[in-house]
C-alpha cells in the first residue's frame, strides 16, 4: 500500500502536476524533485486532473 500523499500547498501541487505532465517524465524524476512515489503521484494526479486529462496522462506515461 502506498504512503498517503503529504500535505501540499496549492503551489506545490501545481509544480508536481506540471512536472508530471512534461513529455516522457519518468516517475523517479518526480520522486527526486518532489519526494512523491509513483503510488502517491497517481492518486494526486487523479484528484487534480479532470477524468479525461487523467486518462490522457496515464496513456502518455504508459500506465494502465
Amino acid at each position: 500500500m502506498a504512503k498517503p500523499i503529504p500535505r501540499l500547498t496549492p503551489d506545490e501541487v501545481s509544480r508536481i502536476v506540471a512536472t508530471a505532465w512534461e513529455d516522457k517524465t519518468p516517475f523517479h524524476r518526480v520522486l527526486m524533485q518532489h519526494g512523491l512515489s509513483e503510488g502517491q503521484l497517481l492518486p494526486l494526479m487523479k484528484r487534480e486532473l479532470t477524468p479525461s486529462a487523467f486518462k490522457l496522462w496515464k496513456q502518455r506515461c504508459g500506465k494502465r
